[in-house]
């Protein structure tokens, strides 16, 4: 009889989801609302916040906060205020939430080394955001049933099942211990969402080809935490660099002047 319940409850639930188009075309199927996975994204960045050290260097937290803010400003919906931290840590990655959370670890610094490759990486994460991949990679690890059960749900109503699994669905492998990586055409589709929404704020997309030359010698063979999961380098320079002649008018037509530009601390 259990199973028979959970069966119907798992039914009822996939033919309620929503088939939606992402930002590129692409086809989605999203179980979450969006005050669900607000919800899970603000439960996940409060937790993250207790484990992780933030970092105290005011220079830092400045220059990061200049980059991501020009990022966010050039969001198409500003309802949505944007909370940024910096994580004191030798991770080369970064990463951002539904409800609006960036978190950024110190050891990206050391290899995005100017605001314009930081800004890649910024725009990248929130590109997944943008574009509703949190939602698409839980609801992946709902329908799959990887680890979960359908009729214990708990999102919005007082707790939330199996909490670390959706953590690591929402792109926080390594706070969790283990991933449920994003597929190559979301890395692809936020590469160019990201690419474009760098331009837009006034960052050269032509830093986006450094950036990841960068990365493709960080970290060893294997690279840093933040490319684990991603296309090879090759593949994403290739793409980046195709996509130059549509950013770049964008990054001319928002260019800042120097003195509202980022300064990265000495």
């Amino acid at each position: 009889m259990k199973g028979i319940l959970l069966l119907l409850s798992s039914v009822l639930l996939l033919t309620g989801c929503a088939t939606t188009q992402s930002p590129t075309g692409r086809g989605q199927t999203l179980l979450f609302s969006q005050q669900e996975m607000t919800e899970l994204g603000d439960s996940s960045f409060a937790q993250i916040k207790q484990q992780e050290q933030a970092s105290q260097d005011k220079a830092v937290n400045s220059y990061v906060n200049c980059v991501a803010n020009r990022i966010t400003r050039a969001l198409p919906d500003q309802s949505l205020p944007w909370e940024v931290v910096v994580f004191e840590s030798e991770q080369v990655n970064a990463f951002a939430l539904p409800g609006g959370h960036i978190g950024v670890y110190t050891g990206l610094l050391d290899v995005a080394v100017t605001a314009d490759q930081l800004a890649t990486v910024i725009g990248h994460e929130v590109a997944h955001v943008l574009a509703n991949h949190s939602n698409e990679q839980v609801s992946r690890a709902q329908m799959t049933g990887a680890g979960m059960q359908l009729a214990d749900l708990a999102l919005g109503a007082g707790g939330i099942a199996d909490k670390e699994l959706y953590m690591a669905a929402l792109g926080l492998g390594v706070q969790v211990g283990y991933i449920l990586p994003y597929g190559r055409s979301q890395e692809s589709e936020a590469d160019v969402i990201g690419v474009e929404l760098m331009a837009k704020a006034g960052f050269d997309p032509a830093a986006s080809v450094d950036l990841w030359k960068n990365m493709s010698k960080a970290g060893g063979e294997q690279g840093p935490e933040l490319l684990s999961t991603h296309p090879s380098h090759g593949q994403r320079i290739a793409q980046l660099q195709q996509m130059q002649a549509k950013a770049q008018p964008l990054y001319q037509a928002n260019k800042p002047s120097v003195k509202n530009t980022c300064q990265r601390p000495k």
